[in-house]
């Protein structure tokens, strides 16, 4: 699950891609990020790997410090909690910065890569297969890939790269810098981060924002049930607005015609790669085409972009398609390695048999998601649970709950779920926005009043609903925008 794009990795073409560049930082310094102007505060935490042996291995735990604009911050500063499960806290300050620059007009913004992802001991994998994105659906051994990628790690105990576990890390930076209490925000799996945080240590926290909530009690990995609603919404959308009706009359019946051809005979694309503008050539199968459809109904803007892409791919034009895809291969990457110690430890033991028959029941990417995690968990070695990790979480400190109507992968019943025993929350929901909806409607700036005024009680949504829904792209040069 991503701030942005969770499981975009495995879904388009199932290979691990490694960790941004980054400038090289002395610990407990001043330092710069990419894409950030201004100069921070970075520095290093030691951490045991194991906390029940703290004497024995430790790694170091990264964070930096956006200062607040104003001077005289006030001292319970924003605390990041990234999504994923594997991305790096510290690679999306610039995003984080433009998101929240009201929140940061009286309060510091603390960014910490949680164990495995960024520069805290990262799980990232290196795994030579040139011709990985050629290979048909069939062909990919995602146990073998999996177990490869553990294989680069004979010294590194996975089974300690939890979520709990991670809490403890932050704990400890926050001891290290001597705050009292955090503002959490959380934007998918980081609400699972946020939730456990207010089990594990709640007097450590003042307020918790969960922007696309994934509780405990639910699992994560298998989402083809929650994809194929939120394809279906689309279809009714683009069916209810004249022009792109009028455009796509038959674009169910386009998007399975696609799928069909493919499942006949997959087409070799020919592309460059995103981040090194390399020759690139991609075999386009109903795993990747299904993929990057379900990837692009997370956000409204890559979203509006759908009819008209299948409606291409329909005519045998695949550009479109191609973009789609290129825009998520760009994103901020997942660090495999930590993606696969959570979900494997934390959720998949817990699917039974009939989650997956269920979930897979549909036409649009069937099981392909949950299918994927099920192989790749097969080759990672992680840890089991404890009994009580799918209890639900309860807390009385003031909580908001945020979810996109539109959202393919945390669906809003989740945020329900959690609700239901955070006596001092507010659940609002907005109707015509995706996934991790800080990120593109008003809710950043419900976040600032929130955190503000440290209470739910005056905070409307009303402002999330008056967002309109927008208009479906219906040509090459963007008509209909």
């Amino acid at each position: 699950m991503k701030q942005w794009m969770a499981l975009s990795l495995l879904l388009l073409g199932l290979i691990p891609h490694s960790g941004q560049a980054q400038t090289k930082i002395n610990e407990a310094s001043s330092c710069y990020l990419p894409g950030v102007q201004e100069k921070l505060h970075c520095g290093t935490v030691s951490v045991p790997e194991n906390y029940e042996q703290p004497d024995g291995k430790h790694i170091g735990i990264y964070y930096a410090i956006l200062p607040a604009i104003q001077e005289g911050a006030q001292a319970d500063p924003m605390l990041i909690l990234a999504g994923g499960p594997g991305q790096a806290a510290t690679e999306l300050t610039p995003m984080i910065a433009r998101m929240f620059e009201a929140v940061r007009q009286k309060r510091d913004i603390l960014l910490i890569d949680q164990r495995g992802t960024g520069k805290s001991h990262p799980l990232e994998c290196d795994i030579k297969r040139p011709d990985e994105l050629i290979r048909a659906d069939d062909e990919q051994d995602l146990r073998a890939l999996s177990r490869e990628c553990q294989e680069q790690y004979p010294d590194t105990d996975t089974t300690q790269y939890h979520t709990v576990n991670a809490v403890k890390d932050f704990e400890r930076v926050r001891e290290h810098l001597g705050i009292e209490q955090l503002n959490l925000y959380g934007g998918s799996y980081g609400t699972r981060v946020g939730l456990t945080y207010l089990r594990e240590a709640p007097s450590s926290v003042r307020t918790a924002t969960l922007d696309a909530v994934a509780p405990p009690q639910v699992i994560i990995g298998p989402f083809g049930q929650h994809g194929a609603n939120a394809f279906e919404e689309m279809l009714k959308d683009c069916s209810e607005q004249s022009p792109c009706h009028e455009k796509f009359p038959n674009l169910d019946q386009e998007y399975y015609e696609v799928m069909s051809e493919l499942e006949a005979e997959n087409i070799l694309l020919e592309t460059r790669d995103p981040l090194s503008f390399e020759p690139l050539e991609i075999k386009l199968t109903p795993g990747r085409f299904s993929s990057i459809i379900r990837v692009a109904l997370y956000h409204p803007s890559t979203r509006q972009l759908l009819p008209y892409a299948i409606h291409s791919a329909a005519e045998g034009n695949y550009h479109a398609i191609l973009g789609l895809m290129g825009g998520t291969m760009s994103q901020n990457s997942i660090y495999l390695g930590l993606m696969l110690s959570v979900v494997c430890g934390e959720d998949l033991p817990r699917a039974t048999p009939e989650l997956f028959a269920q979930d897979g029941n549909n036409e649009f990417i069937g099981s392909r998601t949950g299918d994927a995690f099920v192989d790749m968990c097969a080759g990672w070695q992680s840890s089991s649970v404890p009994s009580y990790w799918s209890d639900p979480v309860v807390s009385d400190k003031p909580i908001l709950l945020l979810s996109g109507e539109l959202d393919p992968v945390t669906p809003p019943e989740w945020g329900e779920i959690a609700h239901r025993t955070l006596p001092n929350s507010k659940h609002l929901v907005a109707p015509n926005a995706g996934h991790t909806i800080a990120s593109h409607t008003c809710a950043n700036k419900l976040i600032a009043d929130f955190i503000e005024q440290g209470s739910i009680e005056n905070i409307d949504g009303s402002c999330l609903k008056e967002q309109r829904l927008k208009p479906f792209v219906l040509n090459q040069n963007a008509a209909g925008l």
